[in-house]
């Protein structure tokens, strides 16, 4: 089994305007392999060998984490593996997260550039806690993003300080630890608790690189991801199989890794 851990997709009738907005916020540094529906992702998997994916909604507005939420869990299917989002400043974030486990999502979506906040704040440790108690999967932004200028707020070191900080659960971060920062991650996250996914990776980092921070971090603790529509899967799988990791290793990173998590059969 396969299993995407990192997709995104709109409302059909927001999808194209949210594709283009995104890709002129980023001045067109990715393009999307997809339409950003739910069907249009759907078709990419279909056609990639993608079985299983893992959806991940940003809520940027106190006003949009109701109907955010209640349209990613109506998403859920066989193929599809929904996660919610809250606004993460306010005094309703607790009750948000309640809500979204009674949904039935299987965790959150953190984005500290776009959410406004630093990944290691105190403030936010107590949401992932309380979170993580729910049962809640934390996925998170890492490292660079090409919508927003230096110093990004979810560097591998300030991903260091909440791994330390968290009592278990599962927390991940996305774009290998930390997207273009990739030294700092085999310096100052490798090995730790913390899960990391391969979205937008193999177009970016070394295969050299990947390798060296797997064998420091433990394949156990990859999953992979393409972080669709902005990544080919086609390609992204490609890349992963050809790598000189053995092949439990793959198989764990493909989707043995994120079957455990998410409890898939």
């Amino acid at each position: 089994m396969v299993i995407d851990f990192h997709a995104h997709v709109f409302p059909d009738a927001l999808a194209r305007r949210a594709v283009k907005t995104l890709e002129e916020a980023t001045g067109h540094a990715f393009t999307a392999v997809t339409d950003g529906t739910l069907a249009g992702l759907l078709g990419h998997m279909d056609a990639c060998g993608v079985d299983v994916s893992v959806i991940l909604p940003v809520v940027t507005k106190p006003s949009q984490t109701r109907a955010t939420n209640e349209w990613s869990a109506a998403a859920q299917s066989e193929r599809i593996v929904a996660f919610g989002g809250i606004y993460p400043h306010g005094a309703h974030w607790k009750s948000d997260i309640d809500s979204a486990a009674r949904l039935g999502l299987r965790g959150l979506k953190f984005h500290a550039e776009y959410q406004d906040f630093t990944v290691d704040d105190i403030g936010m440790l107590r949401i992932y806690d309380y979170a993580l108690s729910r049962g809640m999967v934390l996925v998170h932004h890492a490292g660079a993003d090409p919508a927003y200028k230096p110093p990004f707020r979810s560097s591998p070191k300030q991903f260091a300080n909440v791994a330390d900080a968290m009592r278990g659960g599962v927390i991940v971060a996305a774009h290998f630890g930390g997207h273009a920062q990739w030294d700092d991650v085999e310096r100052h996250l490798a090995g730790r608790a913390i899960y990391l996914d391969t979205s937008m990776g193999f177009e970016y980092f070394t295969m050299e690189q990947f390798v060296s921070v797997t064998a420091k971090h433990g394949a156990d603790k990859v999953l992979f991801a393409t972080d669709s529509p902005w990544s080919d899967a086609r390609r992204e799988i490609a890349s992963l199989k050809s790598s000189p990791l053995d092949g439990q290793s793959k198989e764990m990173i493909l989707g043995g890794n994120a079957r455990r998590i998410l409890g898939l059969a």
